[in-house]
Order: structure tokens, then sequence, then C-alpha cells
């Protein structure tokens, strides 16, 4: 699950991290209020007005502007609420902002320059321990950096048995470069971080930039927080952050129904169940010559209802020109899938693709009776070849 930037920074100040401090506001107006509360609180004069979407690359888009005035507060908070903001990580289309965060400027004037810092923390798949990786490029795509200038990107890794050690804190500031107050602000900095990253059971903390303030602090400018949604019933005060307006639609009612779905570039829908057999599957549509359109998997206690939902979400894809449906009747019996896909296919109508059932296991010949005998343009199969098959000369 994804936060906004202003939620990851509460999260962030929680466990004792430096942030730039901000508000979010809804309309124009809350963020004229917002910009004043900041500067009796800061005594900031300018403001960051940060569009609040679940994207990067913001700025590039126009949803990051400086205001230097209450009145320019308002103006730019109206041009970029209700936009749709389209950036490197969204579709063409962008994502319409509802809301944003009104930032206090903390690039201000003092006796040492500013300098920005990239860092995340991460599980290193690989060796299955924690890491922090970390640049003093900060503001660039770090895959830019990576490709460009690698020798600049290091990382620490730490294991999630033992935490964060003092010394690797340390080892991070000295490879920054810092020194002094900054070096002192960033090891406390890098542990508070670390520390959020376990204890609210993160996939991702990514802050782009770090900054190192002309007075020698240490802030979060930034915060992309992706949360392992398995842990989130540890945390429910944490899920109730979610903002369904930032996800796919598709996803959404796929996720209510307890489907696990992900949407793919191909023109054959899938409709499984298990994991496995679903990639299983995907590679038999391959080598059959077509292109997997979906990964969709019903669970192995699949009904009718599911079944239907699964359906739907598959058509309403226009560049699928066949749907292979692959179940395994372990936990569920064939026969009463089989049934739910006439059931679904009775209450759609219209379904103008063809439909390959490949059902085995448990009352598999009854399944395909059912099928075969339902009068609908549905093609049953038994084995994984026929279904294969079956593929190949409808989709060519």
């Amino acid at each position: 699950m994804n936060l906004h930037e202003y939620q990851g920074k509460e999260i962030l100040a929680s466990y004792g991290v430096n942030v730039q401090r901000g508000i979010v506001a809804t309309t124009p107006e809350e963020a004229v209020e917002a910009a004043k509360k900041l500067n009796e609180d800061t005594g900031t004069e300018w403001w960051v007005i940060k569009a609040q979407v679940h994207a990067g690359g913001r700025g590039k888009g126009g949803g990051v502007k400086l205001a230097k005035s209450l009145d320019e507060v308002k103006e730019k908070s109206s041009e970029i609420i209700g936009m749709n903001l389209v950036t490197p990580q969204t579709s063409k289309e962008g994502k319409k902002v509802h809301q944003v965060l009104i930032a206090e400027d903390v690039y201000y004037p003092g006796t040492s320059e500013t300098s920005e810092i990239y860092m995340s923390v991460l599980l290193n798949r690989a060796s299955g321990r924690n890491m922090i990786m970390y640049s003093t490029e900060g503001g660039m795509d770090i895959e830019a950096v990576a490709e460009e200038t690698p020798h600049l990107i290091f990382t620490e890794e730490i294991d999630p048995k033992v935490g964060i050690q003092a010394f690797q804190a340390r080892k991070v500031a000295f490879n920054l470069g810092l020194s002094g107050q900054a070096f002192k602000e960033m090891t406390k900095f890098v542990s508070s971080l670390y520390k959020a990253y376990e204890g609210i059971d993160a996939n991702l903390f990514e802050i782009n930039p770090v900054l190192k303030t002309s007075d020698d602090k240490i802030l979060a400018v930034d915060a992309k927080v992706t949360l392992d949604d398995n842990g989130l019933f540890r945390h429910p005060d944490y899920a109730e952050m979610r903002d369904i307006r930032e996800e796919d639609p598709i996803d959404v009612e796929a996720g209510e129904a307890g489907l696990n779905f992900v949407n793919l570039d191909g023109n054959v829908g899938c409709m499984v169940n298990g994991a496995g057999l679903a990639m299983a599957t995907m590679d038999i549509i391959k080598m059959a010559g077509g292109n997997p359109a979906n990964f969709l998997d019903v669970g192995g206690t699949a009904d009718a209802k599911r079944v239907e939902t699964a359906f739907r979400i598959i058509l309403r894809d226009e560049k699928v020109k066949a749907i292979l449906v692959n179940i395994f009747g372990g936990i569920v019996r064939c026969d009463r899938v089989a049934q739910g896909i006439v059931d679904a296919y009775r209450n759609i109508g219209n379904i103008n693709i063809p439909i390959i059932v490949r059902l085995q296991g448990t009352n598999a010949e009854e399944a395909k009776q059912i099928i075969d005998e339902s009068g609908l343009e549905v093609h049953s199969a038994i084995i994984l070849k026929e279904a294969a098959d079956k593929v190949k000369e409808l989709v060519g």
C-alpha cells in the first residue's frame, strides 16, 4: 500500500526523523490558512506547494511550485488542485490532484551551501537483509545515477536480527562527505529512518532528497513510503491512510472480490487458481503463440460470484482476443467451478471472444460435461496441451 508524502512524513516525524514541515490542504482557501499557520510556527515567508499523488517526478509535470506570498499560495494552489498531473511515473492521462501539501521553504540562505542526498531503505532479496541505499546525487532519478555514475551509489546492509548499529550510521554519514554538526545529524537521521522502516512493516522508504541545510540540519524533504499489505493487520491506523482514489479502479474491485490481479500487455486473458499454476499458464500461452493479458488468481475457494467478477475484469481489456480458464480442482470441485463459469457467461452476456476452459482434478469429467451441454460458445479441455492447442488455433 502506497502512502502520500504528507502521510509518510507524519510517520517519520513520529520516529524522531526531522522532516520538512507542512500542512495538507484540499482547497486554495485551506492552502492560504496552512501557509499562515506555517509562518506563525516556523517563520517561513516562502512556501512550497506540492501535489499529493502516488507518483514521482511531480516537479517535472508542474506539480511542485514555490510561492513567495500568500497571493501566490492561493494562485498556485488553484493551478495544481484539480489538475491531471502527468509525470514519468503516470499514464499519459495523468492523475487527478485532490490535495496539496503546503510546506515550509527549507532552502534558506546561511553560512554554508545546501546539498541534496538520495536515501532509501528496502529489502535486498538476494541476501535476505535490509539495505540502506544512498548517494550524494539527491534530487535526481536514482535510475539515471545508477546508469551514468554507479560509483556514486553506496549501500549498507543490516542484519534484521541485530538492527542498525551505530558504526553503520556513522559510515553512511562519512561516505556522504559530511562533517561536524551535519555528520552528527545524519547519524541520528539514518538510525531513526531505519527504525521507522522496521517499525511500520514497510516495503520501501525512499527520500529524495534528504537535505543538508545551510545551517547543517538534515531534513526529509520528500517521502515515498510503501507498506507491506501482509503487515497491515498490525497497523490498523496506517491501513486507514489508504487512498483508493490513487489506485486503479480495476485493482480495487479485484481486491474487494478476493482476486489477485495484475494487468499485462497481452492478448489472452488468464483465469487460474493458484499462483504457480498461473505462472505455468502464462508460459503455455506464450509457447502457443499468444501473450498473457493478465495474471489473475481466483484462489482455492472460487465461487460463481468471484468467477463472474473475474470475467468482467478481464473483458474490460479491449486487447483480449481469448480467455483461458485453467483450474485445478483440489480444494474446490471442478463441477462447481464449471457451473460458476456457465452462470457467469449467461449473466454477463454478449461475450464475443472465445473462452477455453481446462478443468483438471476433482470431478473434472463432470465439469467438462456441464460446459459441453451448456450450449454456450465455450471450448472445454482436460489436459493442458488441449488447451494450448485451442489457444493457438483461436488466437493464431
